[in-house]
């Protein structure tokens, strides 16, 4: 959907066009409102906190809605002794998914582990447990994730290799050309669109209507929108 029909979707739902009351609103308002709603929508949808209290991939929607925002990056890691610690995660990391990795020892060749997400409060529990800590021969361990960075654990008794993170990352702004971020003074000079669907945007639009009638203290529209875009999901 072309950026110029979103700005003028958002207005109508606030207002009949032919009444212009809210023209004195700023495309760049409409432009942040409509990411922060990108946002907002994402993690209320991926915790589950919406009308039908589904998650992500706990229905084929949940899976449609939000598949393009999963991607998959290869970790480069160090080993700490205990566990290989990565560098720093993706900056448009915004939920995380699944770590995959493959272990490897002296007399095997590599192969893959099933690798947990655990609890930083449990790591010494689960390393001395003889059925949760880390296992070569059964190719099970955990990880667990702190300062931005991955630990995958080892307990000294294997090496990590070819690790990979997938995660749900940031929806991307919308950017119109011409229209200055007054957040950073950036004017750009290209349009950048949803990735989303059409049918989601439609959503995202409502979405964002609901934001700009709070904004404005308009509690009418705002609740008429918080409707429709519950009412939707």
């Amino acid at each position: 959907m072309l950026n110029s029909t979103i700005l003028i979707k958002v207005k109508q739902r606030l207002n009949k066009l032919a009444s212009n009351d809210y023209d004195n609103i700023q495309d760049w308002q409409v432009i942040e409102a409509f990411n922060k709603g990108q946002v907002d929508w994402c993690r209320r949808n991926l915790h589950g906190l919406n009308i039908v209290k589904e998650g992500d991939e706990q229905s084929t929607r949940r899976i449609d809605d939000l598949q393009h925002l999963l991607t998959t990056v290869n970790l480069s890691v160090v080993d700490k002794g205990d566990y290989y610690e990565s560098t720093d995660i993706p900056t448009n990391y915004l939920q995380w998914k699944r770590i995959s990795s493959k272990g490897k020892n002296d007399c095997c060749e590599p192969r893959k582990m099933v690798v947990y997400l655990a609890e930083q409060a449990n790591v010494d529990t689960l390393l001395r447990d003889k059925n949760k800590q880390p296992s070569f021969e059964w190719a099970e361990t955990f990880a667990t994730f702190q300062d931005n960075k991955v630990q995958i654990y080892t307990n000294n008794k294997f090496e990590v290799v070819e690790p990979t993170l997938t995660y749900y990352t940031q929806p991307v702004g919308i950017q119109i050309a011409g229209v200055q971020d007054p957040y950073t003074g950036i004017i750009p000079s290209v349009d950048v669109e949803s990735a989303f669907k059409e049918d989601m945007i439609e959503l995202l639009i409502d979405e964002c209507a609901k934001i700009i009638a709070g904004d404005i203290e308009s509690q009418l529209q705002m609740q008429r929108q918080q409707q429709v875009v519950e009412n939707n999901n």
